[in-house]
């Protein structure tokens, strides 16, 4: 499972409190559980605190506002893509202006993309094997 250490646990949960608009309106559907895929905001992980992730789906997702693009963020944000993928986790970055402007489809997307990687928790489908059947 992806945790950080305690100062960055501490910040994450002060950056639960001061979420952006873009944030805020995909939590608010993200919590509603779509594809019954469980989701955690601002979720510590190593050295960095992630937007959004599914743990299930090993997917984190970045809302990336215009600061992104702006001095050493670049640098820093491929820094925890990379970190990301040796955890086995991978990133979807989505512009901030996209979930303002059609939240529905961000929603739908994001969902779509956490199926497309086979849950890590889920049980087969069916009753459980009977004691000496394999799967």
């Amino acid at each position: 499972m992806l945790t950080g250490p305690g100062r960055i646990i501490a910040h994450a949960r002060r950056l639960r409190r001061k979420m952006t608009l873009p944030e805020v309106l995909l939590w608010r559907e993200l919590r509603k559980r779509p594809g019954a895929f469980k989701w955690r905001r601002q979720h510590p992980a190593g050295p960095f605190i992630l937007d959004f992730v599914c743990l299930e789906a090993r997917l984190a997702v970045e809302i990336d506002g215009e600061a992104h693009d702006r001095g050493a963020n670049p640098a820093y944000d491929e820094a925890r893509d990379e970190w990301l993928m040796a955890q086995g986790c991978r990133t979807c970055r989505i512009p901030a202006r996209e979930v303002l402007a059609d939240l529905e489809a961000v929603v739908s997307f994001v969902i779509d993309l956490a199926g497309q990687r086979q849950p890590l928790h889920r049980a087969p489908p069916g009753p459980p094997p009977r004691p000496g059947e394999d799967f």
